[in-house]
């Protein structure tokens, strides 16, 4: 194949990539797949893509694919040069994450001036996650049929004391996942700052059924403020967060703590939390709203997750729904979702917002990022450095105001 020919090809690789970024697609399961990882990786690591891009189509120069004045190299040129346009937009609109998250967060601290706008060097290396300063430790806080679950400790090396905790739950659709690979930028830097994360492993579908996963994030929980002190944790303050299935879990343990037939075994520890943080989460499987235009959602629960159909089993799909839990003591929600998730409506991070804001009388705020998709923060990227640092400020706030906060708890 010649130089022109690839550089064409190039050329229509590169545009299909940032018009997906763009324009994901969302209405349709299988389709909407496959156009997350395109779309997730293209806008996150849009000046990588354009350094690599800009690297192949000299080296396609170079061997001659624009000699000869060839018509197949000047449209893939022409067709590099709309796409490179598209991954600049991209890359500046990145920036928009700040304000987003800012005007969420004033509604606890009100307005004020911008912080430090993260610069590209701070994002070249995306998969550079550890931190010199933080250690991991694991642990095995449950076990199941003979299968352990395991927690990974974040602690500073020089472990303070009475650092305030975050749990958290993976993602990975109920079926899959691994905590080793998610949320690192976020617990390696709350680590950093002084705090004591704990990644928590639990039960994974088909093998397991609803609500095993749910059950094995409250018994993590349990064990955190059991063992936390071993690491200079204060078990007073236990945050939670977890990102798509895994926000779905933390948002359902952070409004049923006082439900005992949910901690079999363990009925009379304590699971309360201090705050919760979700990540683009599904919060009805009711599909109340209409919000899946799909069936992929709702075929998943039934041959997977639940294993039933909500027609057969609507009191499991309820108990399973964060949304038909809101109460007027629920903590302080920070809920953040990208405003072009190909794989779980904004729509129900909207809904949800709305419910809990209606009954509680703790913050409740919402953050939708422009043009992140799902997944934005689990590396390094512009984006998800501003969303850690509101992640960081959000529990921070909210443990300043904690005994203010528990009693308009318990006014209400």
């Amino acid at each position: 194949m010649s130089a022109a020919w690839c550089l064409l090809g190039l050329g229509c690789l590169s545009l299909l990539l940032s018009l997906n970024a763009r324009f994901p697609v969302q209405r349709f399961g299988s389709l909407s797949l496959v156009s997350f990882f395109g779309g997730w990786l293209t806008t996150e690591l849009a000046l990588h893509h354009l350094f690599v891009q800009l690297g192949l189509a000299g080296a396609l120069v170079y061997l001659g694919a624009l000699t000869d004045f060839s018509p197949h190299g000047y449209a893939g040129a022409f067709l590099l040069v709309i796409s490179w346009a598209q991954l600049v937009r991209l890359h500046r609109r990145a920036a928009l994450a700040e304000l987003a998250l800012d005007t969420a967060l004033a509604k606890l601290r009100g307005e004020r001036d911008p912080g430090r706008q993260v610069r590209f060097g701070e994002v070249l290396r995306p998969f550079s996650l550890r931190h010199k300063e933080v250690r991991v430790e694991r642990r095995e806080y449950a076990e199941h049929g003979g299968k352990k679950l395991y927690a990974h400790v974040y602690f500073r090396r020089d472990q303070p004391r009475n650092a305030p905790v975050l749990v958290f739950a993976h993602g990975g659709g109920w079926v899959v996942g691994f905590k080793r690979f998610q949320a690192l930028p976020m617990l390696n830097q709350l680590a950093a700052q002084g705090w004591v994360c704990v990644s928590l492993d639990y039960r994974l579908a088909p093998r397991a059924t609803f609500p095993d996963p749910l059950i094995d994030v409250k018994r993590g929980i349990a064990w955190t403020k059991r063992h936390v002190e071993e690491f200079g944790g204060d078990p007073s303050f236990v945050g939670l967060s977890g990102n798509s299935a895994g926000a779905h879990l933390a948002a359902l343990a952070a409004l049923t703590w006082d439900k005992p037939e949910l901690q079999p075994g363990f009925e009379d520890e304590d699971t309360r939390v201090s705050a919760c943080i979700p990540f683009y989460g599904v919060f009805d499987l009711l599909n109340s709203k209409g919000q899946w235009r799909h069936s992929g959602m709702q075929n998943l629960m039934r041959f997977v997750v639940i294993k039933q159909s909500l027609a057969k089993a609507r009191d499991q799909y309820e108990l399973m729904s964060p949304i038909t839990h809101v109460r007027a003591d629920a903590p302080p929600f920070f809920v953040i979702h990208g405003d072009v998730d190909s794989l779980v409506p904004t729509s129900e991070s909207r809904h949800f917002c709305e419910a809990l804001e209606r009954v509680s009388s703790a913050p409740v705020l919402y953050a939708e990022i422009p043009d992140a998709q799902h997944a934005f923060e689990i590396f390094k990227s512009i984006r998800g450095v501003y969303t850690v640092r509101a992640a960081a400020e959000f529990l921070e706030f909210v443990r300043s105001e904690q005994n203010t906060l528990r009693q308009g708890v318990r006014a209400a």
